[in-house]
C-alpha cells in the first residue's frame, strides 16, 4: 500500500502469475488522434523526505523528488514498488497510482526557467514518455495533452494502465525548485501530465513501449479536461458532462460536481 510513508509491498511471492487481460491494439484508423504509443522514456521513484521552507523555516514533508529506476519495476494497483507518496489525501489511491508526464514539456521549461536542470523525474513524475510515430519506430517527444484522453487504456510490459485525470499541480512542485510561480504556470500552460490507474498489475522496464488498446472517451482530451476545470467562469453544463464519465477519478468528479 502506498502512503503515510509507507512503500508498496502488495507483489505478489515470486513466480505467481498476474491475472492477464486479453489485450488487443487498436489499429491507427480507429483512434481519433495520432498517439498510438508512447516510449517509456525513464521511470522514477522515491521516498518521502522532509524540507526546509528557507523564508519561514516550517518544515513539509514530499516524495516529490525521485531517483531513476534502472530496471523492472513491478506495478501493483497503488503504485510502483519503492515509491511513496507523503499526503495520501491529495496523492497517490487506486485513482492516481502512476504519474506520468511528456518530455516535450521539459523543453518549455528550459526556456522559460533555464537555470533548472530539466529532466526525466524534475516534476515527480514516475514516468517520462516520448511518443513512437512513425513506421520506421523512431521516437520524438509526447505530444501534450490534446492528444490523449481520460479513459485511455495503455498496454505495458505485464500492465494495463488507464488515464483517470490530469495532475493538478501544487505548491510542493514550486517549493522544490524554488520557484513561486511554477505551479500556476504549469496550470496555465496546461502542461500538467496525467495520473493512471492500473488494471492489471505486472513488470514494466525503461525501454518499453505503451500501446493505446482503448479509447473510449476522445471528447475528453487531457487538454480539454483542463479547461473544463480551470474555466472562468464556470462551464456548469461542460462540467457535469465530464463528471458523468464512469473512468475520470472519484475526486475529480467531487470536485466538478460542487
Amino acid at each position: 500500500m502506498v502512503g503515510n510513508g509507507n512503500t508498496t509491498t502488495d507483489q505478489p511471492a515470486h513466480g505467481e502469475a498476474a491475472q492477464k487481460h486479453s489485450i488487443t491494439a487498436l489499429t491507427p484508423s480507429q483512434l481519433t488522434t495520432p498517439t498510438t504509443a508512447m516510449l517509456i522514456q525513464s521511470i522514477q521513484a522515491g521516498t518521502a523526505r522532509q524540507f526546509v521552507n528557507d523564508e519561514t523555516g516550517k518544515t513539509w514533508t514530499s516524495a516529490i523528488i525521485k531517483s531513476p529506476v534502472p530496471g523492472p519495476v513491478w506495478v501493483s494497483k497503488t503504485g510502483l514498488t519503492g515509491d511513496q507518496q507523503a499526503d495520501t489525501k491529495h496523492h497517490g489511491g487506486h485513482d492516481k497510482a502512476v504519474l506520468s508526464y511528456p518530455a516535450i514539456h521539459y523543453h518549455h521549461w528550459a526556456t522559460e526557467f533555464p537555470e533548472i536542470p530539466w529532466g526525466g523525474g524534475a516534476f515527480g513524475e514516475n514516468l517520462t514518455l516520448a511518443e513512437i510515430s512513425d513506421e520506421e519506430g523512431s521516437t520524438r517527444d509526447a505530444t501534450p495533452g490534446r492528444d490523449v484522453c481520460i479513459g485511455d487504456v495503455f498496454a505495458a510490459g505485464e500492465c494495463l494502465l488507464q488515464i483517470s485525470q490530469p495532475r493538478e499541480p501544487c505548491w510542493k512542485l514550486s517549493s522544490r525548485w524554488q520557484l513561486p510561480k511554477l505551479a500556476v504556470r504549469v496550470q496555465e500552460k496546461r502542461m500538467t501530465g496525467w495520473y493512471l490507474r492500473v488494471l492489471q498489475e505486472g513488470e514494466i522496464s525503461p525501454g518499453q513501449t505503451m500501446v493505446l488498446t482503448q479509447r473510449l472517451h476522445p471528447e475528453f482530451t487531457i487538454d480539454h479536461a483542463n479547461e473544463i476545470m480551470f474555466a472562468q467562469p464556470r462551464r456548469r453544463v461542460e462540467e457535469q458532462h465530464l463528471a458523468a464519465c464512469p473512468e475520470l477519478s472519484d475526486s475529480w468528479k467531487e470536485t466538478l460536481r460542487r
